[in-house]
């Protein structure tokens, strides 16, 4: 069996460790966080040894895979002295802070032969899995949009990212999935609603080479959770809830009859809608699996430090877009 542990054992590698002790094929052998009593209860929760000194659990478990879920500040550092150990490595997104970083985690895994997957778990969701498939498949016909609305209330657990980074990087991870194009040009827009020191507030846009247009709308200052993704098409247009894993496809009802037949569209009409059944799991567990499984055959994960990084260079390039655009009314700056 492969033995796993975790570093950084917070709200979300907390959830790690509770799917490794699940999964019958590794054998979690160790948890680490510099917060003793964060540490200590997870490791009494889960039966597992505990450590606020994650190299004296790499000494003591010799680990063969890690899941990585410290603060993005200390993605770099923590994740080369895994790589150069030789340890198979799960970086909770974004890669690292920096394109700098997170190319210098990409490089050396390559070059110490070390699988390096990225956490981008949406692209597990099965509810995004089948739309994926239903798109290939050409169900909507020619992709004219995507829009993505990812909102919430402002977390307390963020201290070292925006909202670009942490949230839209999900978004702009999905549109790559699903459009599987080259991007061509994109423009963002950011707000300090709440802080003043990272914005809380997102809009974007991004073109792909063949002219399908990604929309973003991401926030930390909705008294709710929104997680939703619509994709419109000649055929119609499918609508995607990422938190209750369902789908729907709303007909174009002038449509031609074959889905890869287009030159007779004439317009847009209301027709059938078709409530499509999902096979629901834990996004997580699925993301997992893929992770060991790609340690255990030595293959490339679903979702690659390539990946990862290239995600990441769209959101940083969002940022600047929405620092650096021009202002044509020197009277009237942004806040």
């Amino acid at each position: 069996m492969l033995k796993a542990a975790v570093i950084g054992v917070g709200s979300m590698g907390r959830n790690h460790v509770r799917v490794y002790r699940e999964m019958e094929v590794v054998n979690l052998v160790g948890v680490a966080d510099q917060h003793a009593p964060t540490a200590a209860k997870i490791g009494a929760t889960y039966s597992v040894p505990y450590y606020t000194d994650y190299r004296q659990m790499l000494d003591e478990c010799q680990p063969d895979l890690v899941t990585l879920a410290v603060p993005t500040i200390l993605h770099h550092e923590v994740g080369l002295e895994l790589i150069e150990r030789g340890i198979h490595l799960l970086i909770e997104k974004p890669i690292a802070s920096t394109y700098e970083q997170g190319k210098a985690l990409v490089e050396k895994a390559r070059k110490h032969n070390v699988i390096l997957a990225v956490g981008h778990i949406e692209r597990f969701n099965p509810a995004v899995m089948e739309l994926r498939r239903r798109v290939r498949e050409g169900m909507a016909g020619r992709i004219y949009q995507v829009h993505a609305q990812r909102l919430s209330p402002y977390p307390s657990r963020i201290r070292d990212a925006g909202v670009v980074i942490d949230l839209a990087s999900h978004d702009i991870d999905l549109m790559r999935y699903l459009i599987d194009e080259p991007i061509i040009r994109l423009y963002g827009e950011t707000l300090k609603s709440i802080n003043s020191d990272r914005e809380d507030m997102f809009n974007g846009i991004i073109r792909f080479r063949s002219g399908v247009v990604g929309v973003l709308d991401v926030n930390w200052i909705t008294p709710t959770k929104i997680r939703k993704l619509t994709l419109t098409g000649a055929r119609g247009l499918f609508t995607c809830d990422l938190l209750s894993q369902e789908l729907f496809f709303y007909e174009n009802e002038t449509a031609p009859s074959q889905w890869d037949t287009l030159s007779i569209l004439r317009g847009v009409n209301e027709g059938n809608i078709l409530g499509i059944r999902i096979q629901r799991h834990e996004p997580l567990a699925a993301e997992l699996a893929d992770f060991v499984n790609a340690v255990r055959d030595g293959r490339s994960p679903t979702i690659t430090g390539e990946d990862g990084l290239e995600t990441l260079r769209i959101a940083l390039d969002f940022m600047r877009s929405g620092a650096e655009v021009a202002i044509l009314d020197e009277e009237a700056q942004p806040a």
